[in-house]
């Protein structure tokens, strides 16, 4: 059986380390650039994406054949409805429970949408 010498590894120029250490951590920091960037957003989704919560009562774009036709109502009048429900003004029903899962601008934002709707 043949023996080799151990040698001790071949370490990179000094003038190289600090680039090696870089590129070892640059994959590290992109990724966490990543996710900051995508968890600062706060964008609120257009109306007609929350609107598609509504379609299977309300129809597509709020305009039947179910329940409350919601196309063309003013914003106004609709986020005041909205409002209501999700004060419990208007009972306990599945609205008062829907109404609860948006906030303030999400609720403007869908009324505002539906409003435009004909």
């Amino acid at each position: 059986m043949t023996t080799f010498p151990r040698t001790a590894p071949r370490r990179a120029p000094r003038t190289l380390r600090p680039l090696l250490a870089l590129g070892a951590a640059l994959p590290l920091v992109l990724a966490l650039t990543s996710v900051h960037a995508q968890t600062t957003t706060s964008t609120i989704p257009n109306g007609r994406l929350l609107a598609s919560n509504c379609f299977q009562c309300h129809g597509t774009n709020g305009k039947g054949p179910g329940f409350d036709r919601l196309a063309g109502k003013s914003a106004s009048s609709l986020y005041s409805d909205l409002k209501e429900f999700q004060a419990g003004q208007e009972g306990n029903g599945i609205m008062a429970k829907h109404a609860l899962g948006y906030t303030d601008a999400q609720l403007q934002a869908l009324a505002q949408w539906l409003s435009t709707q004909r």
